[in-house]
């Protein structure tokens, strides 16, 4: 296939503004998955890499209509196909999922929904040029990086970017929404508090390491009335990551930009394919690719955890009458947020650290919650998805927990009968 030539900075500017918000009536939905690979009986201990290489040749034979993947820690990711509603996606990627996970328990390992592993520190299995190149460049900032690469599972969320006119379903509202809503979502659904056997003192350490990483690439966009703007400049002062080469290393020059990169042509000029690349190594909390991709939620537990998140995302975004609800809702945290960008502003590092202990981050959980179930039935959930969200909706938001509390809880009560039986044996 040809490479297509070299663009000016004009032309990929417009390239950007094109493909990045593309407004409709949302009509798509779509989910990205990812788990922790364990042993099913000592999950406390890392997979033998050749055991996980073997895995992936195996899951990649079945028949699924998701996009799986593995990412470098050993990660499986599930990809689900654009949606034409909530029920639709959950049905495919069930399906999918009821193939992978007899092939997983099969092979002797299992799935786990934590958004950071809680086990042991992160160690990299992928050896492609795009993952040497990305830990070589997190590397400059510190650990963070290969915790990120290795150590870290999310539900990401898919919706469409919404109308081009104003309105609950209008592009920019839907942007603010994101951002806002984001902080709501982080602390609801966080699931990652310890690292290596060890609380950390955050709900979410998931999101706390996105928030140690390169803030060029990994924070929100300025905000403002033009989201496609702010995004097509975000995109070309970020540092390139990597240059893609047919041979040898895919490094890029220290301190880079992409926009640099265009102007000097050093060492290559750029390309569109090279711009288009340069995206998938950016990673905000909210990243527009035509559609809104939502990456703050960390990994849930059990089977069906994943749904829960998804339905009520789904139903604050499409919902036009629970759009507008969730809008009005989190709209005055924006003063809580300040002038910094998320993730790293007031409002989300406490959604990060105290989740739904927080009190306006658990007034307007329930309160979004709320407008969710009511939403749900209208947008065509079914009757099994209604029900989880009420069953979550009553463990943990009604009364301010996540399910972080409920492994702090188990941690702490597994500390107390360990003290208990040494001070039995004195």
């Amino acid at each position: 296939m040809p490479v297509r030539p070299a663009l000016s900075e004009a032309e990929l500017e417009a390239h950007l503004h094109g493909i990045c918000f593309k407004t409709g009536p949302p009509r798509r939905i779509g989910v990205e998955l990812e788990w922790l690979v364990h042993d099913a009986y000592h999950p406390r201990c890392p997979v033998e890499p050749d055991r996980l290489r073997h895995a992936a040749t195996v899951l990649r034979q079945l028949p699924l209509s998701s996009l799986l993947t593995f990412e470098p820690g050993g990660q499986l990711e599930l990809s689900s196909l654009p949606a034409t509603s909530l029920r639709a996606c959950i049905e495919a990627v069930s399906a999918d999922l009821a193939l992978v996970r007899p092939a997983v328990r099969a092979l002797g390992l299992g799935l786990a929904g934590h958004g950071h592993n809680p086990w042991h520190p992160p160690r990299r299995i992928l050896t492609d040029p795009r993952y040497n190149a990305m830990e070589a460049y997190f590397d400059r900032w510190g650990p963070a990086g290969r915790s990120m690469m290795c150590g870290t599972a999310s539900v990401q969320v898919c919706v469409d970017a919404g109308h081009e006119e104003p309105g609950p379903l209008g592009l920019g509202r839907r942007w603010l929404l994101a951002h806002l809503l984001g902080a709501v979502l982080t602390a609801a659904f966080a699931n990652s508090p310890t690292s290596e056997g060890c609380p950390t003192g955050y709900r979410t350490t998931r999101q706390v390491v996105w928030s140690q990483l390169d803030p060029a690439r990994t924070l929100a966009p300025p905000p403002g009335p033009d989201p496609r703007t702010a995004w097509a400049a975000y995109v070309l002062d970020a540092p390139v990551m990597c240059i893609r080469a047919e041979h040898g290393p895919w490094d890029a020059p220290a301190g880079l930009t992409f926009r640099e990169w265009v102007r000097t042509g050093v060492p290559r000029p750029p390309t569109q394919e090279d711009l288009d690349y340069h995206v998938t190594t950016l990673f905000p909390p909210v990243r527009p690719r035509g559609h809104l991709e939502l990456r703050m939620i960390d990994a849930q537990p059990g089977e069906t955890g994943w749904t829960v998140p998804l339905a009520v995302t789904v139903a604050l975004f499409d919902d036009p009458e629970a759009a507008e609800r969730a809008y009005r809702i989190v709209k005055p945290l924006a003063e809580t947020a300040g002038s910094r960008p998320a993730p790293r502003n007031p409002l989300w590092r406490r959604a990060a650290r105290a989740g739904l202990t927080d009190p306006e981050l658990h007034a307007a959980a329930v309160a979004c919650f709320a407008a969710a179930q009511e939403a749900l039935p209208r947008i065509g959930a079914p009757p099994e998805v209604c029900a989880a969200v009420a069953a979550f909706t009553e463990r943990y938001v009604a009364r301010g927990r996540c399910p972080a509390d409920d492994h702090l809880d188990a941690l702490y009560a597994a500390e107390g009968e360990l003290l208990l039986g040494k001070e039995g044996q004195q």
